[in-house]
């Protein structure tokens, strides 16, 4: 029997297919079950960015069958860490989680050459906030 996830982190941006499924492919392959992971949009796309896909595929991880959600009140009021990456005022906030906004360049229409160093950031960001996830359950 596994034990609890330390966290609960829900990654959001507009399209939810490029840069949130990619920080939710980082975070779910670097922490494994220890961190639960989501990811949703304000305004949904039809798929996940094809770039985004190559990009993450060239680090060994497969987003491939990752799919578009609508941020919802309840994915927010479930998760500790609500991180927005370039939504706006979409997201409602609650009491008791931790916002943050990364403020990453949007993905949508670049080739994957363009998207390597928005993945690179990503995966920066997921490490440090993996440490910080990690300080306060030692604390």
């Amino acid at each position: 029997m596994s034990a609890a996830p330390l966290a609960s982190v829900l990654f959001v941006c507009v399209h939810n297919a490029g840069r949130s499924q990619m920080a939710a492919g980082f975070l779910d392959h670097l922490a494994g079950d220890r961190i639960e992971v989501r990811s949703a949009g304000s305004v949904p796309g039809d798929r996940v960015n094809p770039a985004a896909v190559e990009a993450m595929k060239e680090v060994g991880i497969d987003i491939s069958a990752a799919e578009p959600k609508i941020l919802t009140t309840e994915a927010v009021q479930a998760s500790d860490y609500v991180i927005t990456m370039g939504c706006g005022d979409a997201c409602p906030i609650f009491p008791g989680r931790k916002y943050l906004d990364w403020a990453l360049e949007d993905p949508a229409g670049k080739g994957v050459e363009a998207v390597r160093p928005i993945r690179d950031e990503i995966k920066s960001r997921i490490e440090t906030l993996i440490d910080e996830i990690d300080a306060q359950q030692k604390a």
